[in-house]
């Protein structure tokens, strides 16, 4: 094995997935990540983990019954996965006819298409641990909200 590639120096894969992730932005630059990890071991409302030009990844975490919040995104296709917890999202034309419904669980994956209203609904006990990647960025480079009145107070 050449010096380029070591995948687990030392051997010591063990000790290397049970670290804690510094959860931050790391994008622009080349990344890699256990996503299952970062996201549950994320406490934030919001994070962004890596904005790049045209892509980015953030995690989020809902408390229960807590919702994103009904919002549309005009130029921004937006995919997000359910890593642990269930939920409820909706989708629509129009806020008040949210005409797509489904109640979402662990491993579940959402695609919302610029243009759709959408809101997604914490209906269990636990939080909601998820990660969304919207193409181009929503959020600007290290966006950090600990809660969702931060996002909003901000947004405003």
């Amino acid at each position: 094995m050449n010096n380029y590639y070591r995948p687990y120096p030392d051997n010591n894969y063990q000790d290397c997935y049970n670290r804690c992730i510094n959860l931050r932005d790391y994008g622009p630059n080349p990344f890699v990540v256990n996503i299952n990890e970062a996201t549950k071991q994320n406490p934030n409302y919001r994070l962004a983990l890596w904005t790049g030009t045209y892509l980015q990844l953030t995690l989020m975490s809902l408390n229960p019954r807590e919702d994103i919040g009904l919002e549309i995104h005009y130029d921004v296709d937006q995919f997000l996965r359910i890593e642990e917890g269930q939920g409820f999202v909706m989708m629509g034309d129009d806020p008040n006819n949210m005409y797509f419904q489904r109640r979402v669980f662990d491993d579940d994956v959402i695609l919302v298409p610029a243009g759709k209203w959408h809101n997604l609904i914490n209906v269990g006990c636990t939080p909601l641990k998820l990660y969304s990647i919207y193409a181009p960025p929503e959020h600007p480079w290290g966006t950090v909200h600990p809660t969702k009145e931060d996002a909003e107070r901000e947004h405003r």
